[in-house]
């Protein structure tokens, strides 16, 4: 397991500040990337009356942008191989700013679909990417911490990017997210290109490997923390996806309550995420790994005992989420970087797997419970805690990697 000490020379002779900068360059990459359908949410519900189309075809603008992403995800995870990081990153950013700015010019909604497929696509590369780069910049507590901030920046797409689109649309049309989009992330890949010091290419060469994906399936290792992470964001995506539905139409709630909901479960969220470096570099990753996955078990078995023998209260949510947002807060960096060290290397693949995972897991699973939803918050912590569970049994029987010692004042 790497340690904080740097690998390389190269390494050596950069400052925190170019460090700093660098992080900063990637997240902002992978934050437009999953802005993508959150800023456009807003405008699918009038797409019918825009495009002179039905609803079926409307609601593809999300399901192909997500079609793109799982296909860009496996296809990054292999050319980062063969091409440079840094250059893949720009190349990707620069693509995604291209298909942004034809979108808003869409004149079909089978053209805006599309170039929807391809958006998804060239957006998945920077988040596979993002891991590789953070790591190659920082040592294991560096990147464990830079992951828990890239997370907790990322967990507030969803709730302030759907404002931002509606204030976007409501203001100067369908288009103007999208215009948005490309002039932003436009503007961050010729950034990135023009000033090579704002993302140092330390680390981003990265050397062949032999990997594949088939060889990352195998490795026992690498899924005790790729599966166990994949697990638990995908349980409690599959709550929040879903949990609206439930509340208004079981609950006798508003939009009111998923929102108070889900504002303290992402500040728990965002908090132990933050915390989670400190906790490993005090105690190791892996009991922080295994203590966030016992909580966000736990997390997930109150959520169905509530359901089974509550008051059925939307109010009393958002007493009971924040315990599974610790938990995933708690392990979800570590865990993540702990899979990219079992992987020997093949980070981009690694990475690329374990949001395929995530995604995967949460749509099946938010599409399988969909036709039960009317029958109230037991199938939805039902499907929640048989989703997560299993974390705990992956950390229990799989061999975790080796502890090795951290470097004082890294």
């Amino acid at each position: 397991m790497p340690t904080d000490t740097p690998t390389t020379t190269s390494e050596n002779s950069l400052s925190m500040t170019a460090r700093l900068l660098a992080c900063a360059t990637i997240i902002a990459g992978t934050v437009m990337g999953l802005a993508g359908i959150d800023l456009v949410l807003p405008a699918v519900p009038e797409m019918p009356g825009i495009f002179n189309t039905d609803t079926a075809s409307s609601q593809l603008v999300l399901a192909l942008f997500v079609a793109g992403t799982m296909v860009g995800l496996i296809t990054f995870g292999s050319l980062a191989e063969h091409f440079g990081r840094r250059k893949l990153f720009i190349g990707s950013l620069l693509a995604y700013a291209v298909f942004s700015l034809a979108a808003a010019y869409a004149t079909t909604i089978e053209m805006l679909n599309t170039l929807r497929f391809l958006q998804g696509f060239a957006a998945s590369g920077a988040a596979v990417l993002a891991a590789g780069l953070i790591r190659s910049l920082f040592g294991e507590i560096g990147t464990v911490r830079a992951i828990g901030a890239m997370g907790s920046i990322e967990a507030l797409v969803p709730g302030l990017a759907p404002i931002l689109g509606a204030w976007l649309h409501s203001s100067y049309g369908w288009a103007m997210s999208f215009l948005i989009t490309a002039v932003l992330v436009g503007a961050l890949a010729l950034t990135a290109f023009l000033y090579p010091k704002l993302l140092p290419s330390i680390g981003v060469k990265k050397e062949k490997t032999p990997g594949t994906y088939m060889a990352l399936l195998k490795n026992p290792t690498y899924m005790r923390y790729a599966l166990g992470h994949a697990l638990v964001l995908a349980g409690l995506l599959t709550f929040v996806f879903s949990a609206p539905v439930i509340i208004i139409s079981t609950m006798g709630g508003g939009i009111e309550h998923f929102i108070y909901m889900q504002t303290v479960g992402v500040s728990t969220f965002i908090l132990f995420a933050n915390l989670s470096g400190s906790f490993v570099k005090r105690w190791g990753a892996e009991p922080v790994i295994m203590i966030g996955s016992v909580i966000a078990s736990i997390g997930a078995l109150l959520l169905l005992a509530y359901a089974l023998v509550g008051e059925n209260n939307p109010d009393h949510l958002m007493f009971i989420f924040w315990v599974l947002n610790s938990g995933l807060g708690l392990r979800g960096a570590p865990g993540f970087v702990q899979a990219l060290v079992a992987a020997n290397g093949d980070d981009d693949r690694a990475s690329a797997l374990i949001l395929v995972g995530v995604t995967g897991f949460s749509a099946v699973a938010t599409a399988s419970i969909a036709p039960y939803l009317e029958s109230g918050l037991v199938v939805l912590t039902v499907a929640t805690a048989v989703i997560i569970i299993p974390t705990l049994l992956l950390m229990i029987f799989i061999k975790p990697l080796p502890r090795t010692p951290i470097p004082e004042g890294k």
